[in-house]
């Protein structure tokens, strides 16, 4: 993985700054295809597989029971893309931290930073930023295509509806956190198939345990893991044992920070 570091002679006659280090990793990370095209990736799987739904649900909406017709929210519809594109975001919050370990850049950048935390400050800044801009865009543009589409059964909905604004931007907040963690976990882990693999562990695999868990069990547990309470922000309507919307997204805030100051305090202690 190719990077831009301060060299020694830069960092004798400049000022070493977070900003300074930001604008370092914001180079890396541009410098890099394989940023822009995860990013393009995520936006894909956001708008096109949110317009698929929601062409699949106007074609057999005349067929649907009359209890999903009443269940329906096409707000929600057109969104439901995200459980895709939290996978690209994951991937690639892992690889902007572990593609420098494989390459051993890690070593350059540590060196320039002796401090080292700026480095994991500044690439959650970067990679956040981007990530927010990239997921905010494609959640609003899955939004507007989708209900373009519900239009021709009348079944759509607007920005301005009671909850819909908080769940399109809801799926970039949500997208960001998720992001994040897997940036904290690429930092613990420091391998790129470690990382991805507990991304997925986190995402895709604890909820598929949780659910075989006894039923008394499941609503102690359930709506309290990071994807579950991070989501409960793009509902409408809070489910039965669901969290209220803005304390599970700050929960799943709250998974973000521990696992940041984890992260911290493994890069400070451990060799690079």
């Amino acid at each position: 993985m190719s990077s831009t570091v301060f060299t020694s002679q830069q960092a004798g006659t400049a000022r070493l700054t977070l900003p300074r280090v930001v604008h370092a990793e914001w180079i890396k990370f541009r410098s890099l295809r394989s940023s822009w095209i995860t990013l393009a990736v995520a936006a894909v799987l956001t708008i096109g597989f949110g317009a698929l739904f929601c062409w699949a649900v106007v074609s057999h909406w005349d067929r649907l029971p009359a209890r999903e017709h009443a269940d329906f929210t096409p707000a929600e519809h057109s969104l439901r893309s995200y459980f895709f594109a939290q996978m690209a975001l994951g991937v690639l919050g892992v690889l902007s931290v572990t593609g420098e370990y494989s390459t051993g850049m890690i070593r350059a950048s540590l060196s320039a930073v002796p401090k080292r935390l700026p480095v994991l400050w500044a690439k959650t800044l970067v990679f956040g930023a981007v990530a927010w801009v990239v997921a905010t865009a494609s959640a609003l543009v899955a939004f507007f295509l989708g209900q373009a589409i519900l239009s021709g059964k009348h079944i759509e909905t607007t920005i301005g509806a009671p909850g819909v604004l908080r769940v399109v931007l809801g799926t970039g907040l949500y997208l960001t956190a998720i992001g994040l963690l897997a940036v904290a976990l690429g930092t613990l882990i420091r391998n790129t198939a470690g990382g991805i693999a507990a991304v997925f562990g986190l995402l895709l695999v604890l909820p598929l345990v949780s659910e075989a868990l006894p039923s008394d069990w499941q609503s102690h547990v359930v709506p309290y893991l990071p994807s579950n309470a991070g989501a409960a922000l793009m509902h409408i309507s809070r489910g039965p044992n669901e969290m209220a919307p803005w304390a599970g997204f700050g929960l799943l805030c709250g998974y973000v920070v521990v696992a940041m100051a984890g992260a911290a305090l493994v890069l400070r202690r451990r060799d690079a």
